[in-house]
C-alpha cells in the first residue's frame, strides 16, 4: 500500500520533504508533481526501481529514462554538453523540457540507452519537486506517469493512489499539477531533434 504525503504547494514541510527523500533513498518508488506531469521517480542507482517502472509503463529497454536534476551544475555531472548546445540548454530550464544527451561515466550503465548511450535529463519548474531534489542531493530517476493504453497522463494524486496503490511506496500531492509531458528535445547528434512535442514551447528549437 503507498503511503500518502499531503506537500504545501508554496512553502513544502521540511519534516515531510525528509521523510519522501528517506524514502526515496531506502529504495521506494515514488509517484510525484512536476511542472509538465505526474512522474515515477526512484533513487539513481535502483535496479528494482527501474524494473518497476518497466513493468507499470510497459517499457522496453530502448526507453530513455530522465534525471531529474535540481540545477545546472547537478545536470553536468551526468551528461556532456558543447558550448552551443550549453546556451540552448540553459535559456530553457528550468522548465518543461527533457534533453536526450551522451551520459558520462557518472550515469550506470542499466539507464543509458543500449546503441547510444544517452540519457534524458531536465530541471523542473516545480517548487516541491525542487525541494524534494534539494533534500535528496542527487538526481531523481524518472519517467512520465503514463500508462499503457492511455493517452493522458495521471494528475490527480488521490486518482494515482487508487489505480497504483498495490505497486508503488508513495504518492505526494501538492494539489496543483501540469497536465501535459515534457516537451523532448534530442542533442546527441549536436542539432535539436525534436522527439515529442509537449508543455514547452518548441519554437526556440526549430
Amino acid at each position: 500500500m503507498a503511503k500518502y504525503y499531503d506537500v504545501h504547494p508554496d512553502n513544502p514541510q521540511p519534516r515531510t520533504i525528509g521523510q519522501i527523500a528517506d524514502s526515496i533513498r531506502a529504495d521506494a518508488l515514488v509517484a510525484y508533481p512536476t511542472d509538465s506531469c505526474y512522474a515515477l521517480g526512484c533513487r539513481l542507482g535502483s535496479r528494482d526501481g527501474i524494473d518497476r517502472i518497466r513493468a507499470i509503463r510497459k517499457l522496453d529497454d530502448r526507453h530513455h529514462f530522465t534525471l531529474v536534476c535540481q540545477d545546472f551544475a547537478q545536470l553536468g555531472q551526468f551528461v556532456r554538453i558543447d558550448n552551443d548546445v550549453f546556451r540552448a540548454i540553459k535559456a530553457s530550464t528550468p522548465g518543461s523540457y527533457t534533453f536526450i544527451l551522451p551520459a558520462t561515466r557518472e550515469v550506470p550503465r542499466m539507464l543509458q540507452h543500449p546503441k547510444k548511450k544517452t540519457v534524458g535529463v531536465r530541471i523542473p519548474d516545480h517548487v516541491v519537486t525542487q525541494a524534494l531534489l534539494a533534500e535528496l542531493g542527487e538526481p531523481l530517476l524518472s519517467s512520465t506517469l503514463l500508462l499503457p493504453g492511455q493517452d493522458e497522463p495521471m494528475t490527480q494524486g488521490w486518482e494515482i493512489k487508487d489505480e497504483l496503490d498495490h505497486v508503488l511506496d508513495a504518492v505526494v500531492d501538492s494539489g496543483e499539477c501540469g497536465t501535459e509531458p515534457t516537451t523532448v528535445v534530442d542533442f546527441s547528434g549536436g542539432e535539436a531533434e525534436i522527439v515529442r512535442r509537449g508543455a514547452g514551447d518548441t519554437s526556440r528549437f526549430e
